[in-house]
């Protein structure tokens, strides 16, 4: 009988986009992140994609101490991969966004692949009821060029290099999975690149079918075997673009960082319903979800024994 498809849920509990007037489902505190991301890995996901909060407003927090009050506790109670943010949030500094993952030395640490316009100001037409100022201010910018140039890439590849972190290589467009070839190319990122072309964010590429197939004939002919590809769909996208991802041979990510939602105007009550529906579709085309484990051995990461949490 031949071996079923494994397939890696990725979710990312809470991010940097998002804020807490939104949806109060959404994990502000040190509590409630470690509490989402240990139900999500419980749900079937096999990676958890992590940020921090200020626990009091919301605010992302990109220093280590935010991160160290949770990566003990989801390390002693799960055996998820741990993914941490070089992200953070797009108006922090790369000197900032770097420290949690060059400290903690994470199995997996995300990588944005190249510099684009980021929009969020489309959200204030549907939440409009705000209760901090920050947020508010935030997301009403329309100036915010979230910066990861060339120079600030290399930055974080370099200054990861000697903690045998692999990353998490985020795509908003075309144009990023060329930046990648080039970092690649140059001996700077190795095989098997695990690539998450990421779709539908004010500022990159859309989340129409075509736009999922165009990522993905590109990355093809730019690493033929020597990627893995996922697909992130930003708010209502998420659930129909980790479909088409899954039946063409793809890995998901899910999670309250990139969608609020569980169905047309039904918020998530939490990260593991997402999962779950995440599952659903998996399992519903005869695929099974991968462990973290298996996860592991397709991406080729270190193990969980040697992180520095």
């Amino acid at each position: 009988m031949a071996t079923k498809r494994k397939v890696i849920i990725t979710c990312a509990v809470t991010g940097a986009i998002h804020t807490p007037s939104m949806s109060p489902h959404l994990p502000v505190t040190p509590e409630e992140i470690a509490e989402a991301a240990i139900g999500a890995a419980e749900a079937g996901a096999a990676i958890v994609h992590l940020h921090a909060r200020n626990p009091e407003t919301g605010e992302p927090d990109q220093t280590p101490e935010a991160f160290a009050k949770f990566l003990p506790v989801i390390k002693q109670r799960t055996n998820c991969v741990v993914n941490l943010t070089t992200g953070g949030a797009p108006t922090m500094s790369i000197e900032e966004r770097v420290r949690p993952a060059a400290t903690f030395r994470p199995e997996v640490a995300s990588l944005n692949l190249g510099s684009m316009n980021f929009g969020l100001f489309g959200m204030l037409d549907r939440f409009k009821d705000l209760k901090h100022e920050w947020e508010r201010s935030y997301l009403a910018n329309k100036d915010i060029i979230f910066r990861n140039t060339f120079g600030q890439i290399e930055y974080i590849l370099t200054t990861c290099a000697g903690n045998d972190t692999r990353f998490e290589f985020e795509c908003y467009d075309t144009a990023h999975l060329y930046n990648l070839k080039y970092f690649f190319d140059r001996g700077l990122v190795k095989a098997p690149l695990f690539i998450q072309t990421v779709f539908g964010l004010q500022g990159g590429i859309g989340a129409h079918p075509e736009d999922v197939m165009h990522m993905k004939r590109t990355a093809d002919r730019l690493f033929g075997d020597n990627y893995r590809w996922s697909v992130l769909g930003a708010g209502r996208n998420q659930l129909p673009i980790a479909a088409m991802a899954a039946a063409m041979g793809g890995n998901v990510r899910v999670g309250l960082e990139d969608s609020l939602w569980a169905g047309p105007g039904k918020y998530a009550t939490s990260n593991a319903e997402q999962v779950r529906l995440a599952r659903q579709i998996i399992e519903g085309l005869g695929l099974e979800i991968a462990s973290p484990d298996e996860a592991r051995e397709i991406l080729s990461l270190k193990g969980g024994d040697r992180v520095g949490f």
